[in-house]
């Protein structure tokens, strides 16, 4: 029965993010602030399909569409593959489920109420662009 429910679980994720991947992305006034702050002075590069690192301290969340980590200098944006819903509400975590040392395009993500422990959405990571100082 689990698998069952993680399979449907990886489908929806699948068939959303080819439902919202053409569409542009919206934010808030404050989350686009944040995000142009975040990025001041960078320039992106190539796509990447894996961060090379992962530090989790190093993550910020600037809406359910965007999700910044850092290294070092580099800021790496990911866009969930259909968005993360109620991943920007206050209270939330992002827990990720890899095998291996980086976290990867496709990698499933489910967001956690903190203060009940209980899963409130998924997601599927995105590609990392690198956004390094020019």
């Amino acid at each position: 029965m689990t698998m069952r429910l993680f399979m449907l679980a990886s489908v929806a994720v699948g068939l959303c993010a080819c439902a919202t991947a053409s569409e542009p992305i919206q934010r808030s006034a404050q989350a686009q602030r944040e995000y142009d702050h975040a990025l001041a002075g960078k320039v992106a590069g190539k796509a990447e399909k894996c961060l090379p690192t992962y530090r989790s301290n190093d993550m910020t969340i600037i809406d359910d569409n965007t999700i910044l980590f850092r290294d070092g200098r580099t800021t790496y944006v990911n866009h969930p593959l259909g968005g993360c819903n109620n991943l920007h509400q206050s209270g939330r975590a992002l827990v990720t489920k890899n095998f291996g040392p980086q976290l990867c395009r496709g990698d499933l993500a489910t967001v956690v109420d903190n203060s009940s422990g209980m899963s409130v959405g998924a997601c599927s990571l995105g590609d990392f662009i690198p956004y390094k100082p020019s």
